[in-house]
């Protein structure tokens, strides 16, 4: 059974709490609406305990709660109008004529990777080519030797444009490499960075658009020794002197043979660290000699010609050299990270 003078006197001592409240920041009013008015608030407490007051005085009591619950909703209602009115006073205050406090902008960090990747390349003879973000399928998959019923393909990796299975966001910079190659003449010696899309889950090690970087070089009696020197040159250029390079079998459908470019730790020299999960290096991209069927697809004879392709996510290389740990803050326009470039 509920003590009822107690609960006269805790009605009395909100009474007197709520009309002396005051909000001047926004905390405040929120410490005031959790205390009165929300649902986990005393009020709530007060009904609760209003449960087992006696028959004849639920008539007393309830009025003085419906009271209470008033008083603080009107008070709250005035708190809210009185914060309101002073930011606009403050702001009104602001002369506008002032210099600005906010820091000078500063080149995004995926530009300034960017543009040091071109200038690393364009150092080693390499022309700098652009293509369009919406492709067709031939120049996106078919002229790469992807197979029809290559998972590439389907909608869980690839933005469709609607109602037409043909036409498609790019998934790579690849398209470029192809358009380059069936509207020109070897030698090509080029890069092609630019930003591609791909059907996957936000998170922080993945995105649904993100940059790539990819490099072409065709010309009579290219070899693997001219891939494996190229990138060598790079990344020592970028990553530092010491920077060692090495290269694991791999697969995709446009190079045969396909490696994976892995790069020693450049945080820790090889020792083993986060970065690079304590292994001593860590991948930045893959590559491989054009696959003859890529070059006939084209129209370039592939026993007259060789070539070698590459491509690398410019965000992973970002990530890896000014150690980021989320790629989504890329695009986030977060001055608290942008300012730190």
């Amino acid at each position: 059974m509920t003590d009822l003078k107690i609960m006269k006197e805790k009605i009395e001592a909100y009474k007197k709490q709520i009309q002396e409240s005051v909000a001047n920041t926004s905390e405040q009013l929120e410490d005031f609406r959790l205390r009165f008015i929300s649902r986990k608030g005393v009020l709530t407490d007060l009904f609760d305990e209003f449960k087992t007051v006696p028959n004849d005085q639920k008539r007393f009591f309830g009025s003085e709660l419906n009271v209470l619950k008033q008083l603080a909703q009107d008070k709250f209602k005035d708190l809210v109008a009185s914060l309101e009115e002073g930011n606009t006073k403050e702001e009104a205050a602001i002369d506008v004529t002032l210099p600005s406090l906010t820091s000078k902008g500063t080149i995004h960090p995926l530009s300034q990777v960017k543009n040091r990747i071109i200038q690393i390349f364009e150092r080693q003879g390499f022309s700098v080519k652009d293509g369009p973000e919406i492709e067709d399928d031939f120049h996106n998959f078919t002229a790469l030797n992807f197979p029809e019923n290559h998972p590439a393909r389907e909608m869980q990796d690839t933005y469709f444009i609607e109602k037409n299975p043909d036409v498609l966001l790019r998934t790579h910079t690849s398209n470029v490499q192809i358009r380059l190659m069936e509207h020109g003449k070897p030698p090509f010696r080029s890069i092609m960075p630019g930003r591609v899309y791909r059907n996957e889950a936000i998170s922080a090690r993945a995105h649904c658009f993100f940059n790539q970087v990819e490099g072409l070089y065709v010309d009579r009696n290219v070899s693997f020794k001219d891939l494996k020197q190229t990138l060598y040159h790079f990344s020592r250029e970028l990553f530092g002197k010491g920077t060692q390079i090495r290269f694991r079998p791999s697969f995709f459908p446009f190079t045969e043979p396909s490696a994976e470019i892995d790069i020693s730790c450049f945080i820790c020299g090889g020792d083993g660290c986060k970065i690079c999960k304590n292994t001593g290096w860590v991948e930045i991209g893959g590559s491989g000699m054009v696959d003859p069927n890529v070059l006939e697809s084209c129209g370039i004879d592939s026993k007259e010609y060789s070539g070698f392709a590459f491509g690398m996510g410019i965000e992973r290389i970002a990530m890896l050299k000014y150690q980021i740990g989320d790629i989504r803050l890329f695009s986030e326009n977060d001055l608290r990270f942008l300012q730190q470039f």
